[in-house]
């Protein structure tokens, strides 16, 4: 597959005329000859629109597309029309490559948006790096994918110079979580559950370190199949450890039923979880989520003006699914893209260059602007430096936010 997607990469040359001059596209003039040429450029989203996390998949795909409807509504790149191309990845790794491929094979397609899941991401990222195709993620939380296999080790390494991504990592997140559980709630015996997923491990290892540096104590671990959905060993297994507190790396298709399963088996302890969790559909499958605690990369879109401009835009776009929380970071992502081209044809003369795809990476590393989610840019990782936090709770049944703050240094 590497041969090929190198091959598709290098073996086609793409060659485009726009329009010059004004906001819009310009329409044929009496007597002017032949109508001004319109380009279409195609933005891949890459989400899980089928499966447990799909309503997450769908405020993603949503958002990219309000993006691209916004640009080709204000004329934001004269003579460029942008489309979206949404691709399926049902949550599994498997999928990654092969849409990578179908990505790469659309000589249309510029960048691409997504995915949610870090290990979707790890199967997808790389044969898109190896085309030259730009992908900012808008979810997934995986340091690896931006600081190497050795970062925990202290020894960061870029893997991929076209990934980027407009969230913060779990780098962030794990110690986030461990200083609001141990320093605001004194919680210090926990038990420690994953789901064996890139996100769900990368999560607990960060969480675990920090917790223990702060002198708590880590009375019990365990991995679960993500499917899984039986728990009464291991929730009794946690009611004896004694845990004042149990924490969970994963998603809330499978934290649900953990948590309910615990609270049934007399864990009065909460459960604590990532961005995975933070979902409406983990309360309602979960009625006995009361208490229970989840971190999530940044702040509410209702807390500032950006973002409340963009849900007010979203929900009149009348689009059937929430925007959720990944949607505006997707909606982000995907004007990172618009902005890479807008500046290619800006340095061309107005015309988008025949290497424009290749040309991309480096034009998105050299963005800066504000979004939706705030300012949006990446540092020499590709990460975003936007690293805010903010701590869950579930309070008569609906996520309530405790505490906001910036990343720990």
């Amino acid at each position: 597959m590497g041969t090929a997607l190198a091959t598709l990469a290098t073996g086609s040359v793409l060659t485009w005329t726009l329009t010059h001059g004004g906001d819009k596209p310009r329409g044929r003039e009496a007597g002017s000859g032949p109508e001004a040429s319109t380009v279409t450029v195609v933005i891949g989203v890459d989400a899980p629109l089928s499966g447990g996390l799909s309503p997450m998949g769908a405020g993603i795909k949503n958002s990219a597309d309000l993006a691209a409807r916004t640009a080709n509504e204000t004329g934001h790149v004269p003579g460029v029309n942008f489309e979206i191309k949404a691709l399926d990845d049902g949550a599994d790794p498997a999928k990654g490559a092969p849409n990578a491929a179908r990505f790469v094979a659309d000589e249309r397609v510029l960048g691409v948006v997504g995915p949610l899941n870090s290990g979707v991401a790890r199967t997808l990222v790389a044969p898109l790096a190896q085309a030259g195709v730009v992908n900012v993620s808008p979810g997934n939380t995986d340091p690896v994918l931006t600081l190497g296999p050795d970062w925990a080790a202290g020894t960061k390494s870029r893997p991929h110079d076209t990934y980027f991504r407009t969230i913060a990592t779990d780098v962030d997140q794990g110690p986030f979580a461990a200083r609001y559980l141990h320093g605001r709630l004194k919680k210090t015996k926990l038990y420690v559950v994953d789901d064996a997923s890139a996100h769900g491990t990368a999560l607990t290892s960060g969480f675990t370190a920090e917790f223990t540096k702060l002198g708590g104590t880590v009375v019990g671990t365990e991995q679960v199949d993500p499917a899984e959905r039986a728990f009464t060993g291991l929730a009794e297994r946690a009611r004896s450890s004694g845990a004042d507190a149990v924490y969970f790396g994963g998603y809330y298709d499978t934290a649900a039923p953990l948590s309910q399963q615990l609270k049934q088996a007399g864990v009065t302890a909460p459960v604590m979880g990532g961005d995975g969790i933070f979902d409406q559909q983990y309360l309602t499958a979960n009625p006995k989520a009361e208490g229970d605690l989840a971190t999530n990369i940044g702040v509410p879109a209702e807390e500032s003006a950006a973002g409340q401009d963009f849900l007010a835009r979203y929900q009149q776009a009348g689009y059937p699914e929430a925007a959720g929380w990944y949607g505006p970071y997707a909606y982000d992502a995907t004007w990172a893209l618009i902005e890479a081209v807008k500046a290619l044809v800006a340095a061309n003369d107005g015309t988008l260059p025949s290497n424009a795809r290749a040309a991309m990476p480096q034009a998105v590393a050299r963005l800066t602007f504000d979004g939706a989610t705030g300012r949006v840019a990446f540092n020499a990782d590709g990460d975003t430096v936007n690293r805010t936090l903010t701590v869950y709770s579930v309070k008569g049944g609906t996520w309530v936010s405790a505490t906001s703050g910036p990343a720990p240094r």
